[in-house]
């Protein structure tokens, strides 16, 4: 079947079965191109929570889809690609989160929405890396949060918060991880106009060389904002689907050659089509997690 006709049986299906297709940034062009909402994490999160919808088919990762079966918990949500998993979740286990309780009896566990199900349900309270500092602002009494399993993520917001003790995860994201200050130095070298957007999920060092420092949202913005034509992006490639549709004058630049995710990149048009044809595979979750994990989704939601 040709890549056309497939997309048009996508949306006919979609709309037969009163289905939306929710896509990341990060998934391939020609599967944001059919979805009915691209975004980031906090967006998508908001869209699943607020649509009416019967079928969700989230065009993303297993944690993705998670937090729409748990903020929507009478919708289905089918996850395309069930292998398509995220190596930061993997790095903080809800074992691992009743252990750090018991270190750190008086802190506030903060989850990065990057994170399972299970996880979420033993912390405090969720963030994403687009309201991280507007979450820890709200904890107006608190003096320790230990934030996980992002540690980049972590010490990014802890350079707003001085009286706080912000305990970071030693986990990381392994795509962002890979990009390092001497990458960032080489490219702006050849694009001594440029200016450089990062993801807070990269390390300090090269957070330390960046004009901005924001989420995929968050930097595609910013791109429409600076008077600069030239912009480095530190984050997945995926994000330049959206960023030249809405900026087709600029010009972007990554500064890793396959600065890509390969999970986010598992997703073809293929599976979508089989996931909704087949209603299938469904993110199931019990009931007993999803009521804990809801709390804290929903406090970060209530966070304005």
């Amino acid at each position: 079947m040709h890549e056309v006709e497939l997309k048009v049986k996508i949306r006919r299906m979609l709309a037969e079965k009163d289905g939306i297709l929710l896509a990341h940034y990060y998934q391939r062009p020609e599967v944001q191109e059919i979805a009915d909402f691209v975004g980031d994490s906090l967006a998508l999160s908001i869209q699943a929570a607020r649509t009416k919808a019967k079928i969700i088919v989230f065009a993303g990762v297993h944690f993705m889809a998670e937090s729409a079966a748990i903020l929507s918990p009478e919708k289905t949500v089918v996850l395309p690609r069930i292998d398509a998993g995220c190596p930061l979740a993997d790095m903080a286990t809800s074992e691992d989160l009743e252990r750090a309780r018991l270190e750190y009896p008086d802190a506030v566990f903060v989850a990065y929405v990057n994170s399972t199900a299970a996880v979420k349900a033993k912390s405090d309270i969720c963030c994403t890396s687009a309201n991280i500092l507007k979450v820890v602002s709200s904890l107006e009494d608190v003096r320790k949060v230990v934030i996980l399993p992002d540690g980049n993520l972590a010490r990014y917001c802890a350079r707003f918060f001085p009286e706080k003790n912000i305990i970071p995860w030693p986990g990381y994201c392994p795509v962002h991880k890979r990009l390092r200050v001497e990458d960032v130095i080489k490219v702006r070298k050849m694009y001594p106009r440029a200016v450089f957007a990062a993801h807070p999920e990269c390390d300090s060092e090269v957070l330390d060389l960046a004009d901005f420092i924001g989420s995929t949202a968050g930097i595609i913005s910013f791109a429409g904002e600076t008077e600069k034509r030239e912009i480095i992006v530190g984050t997945e490639c995926g994000i330049f689907t959206e960023l030249r549709k809405r900026y087709p004058e600029k010009v972007f630049i990554s500064p890793l050659e396959d600065f890509i995710c390969p999970e986010m990149k598992y997703t073809t048009l293929w599976d979508v089509y089989r996931a909704l044809n087949e209603v299938s595979p469904v993110i199931s979750i019990s009931e007993e997690i999803a009521e804990k994990a809801r709390w804290a989704l929903d406090r970060m939601l209530s966070v304005r």
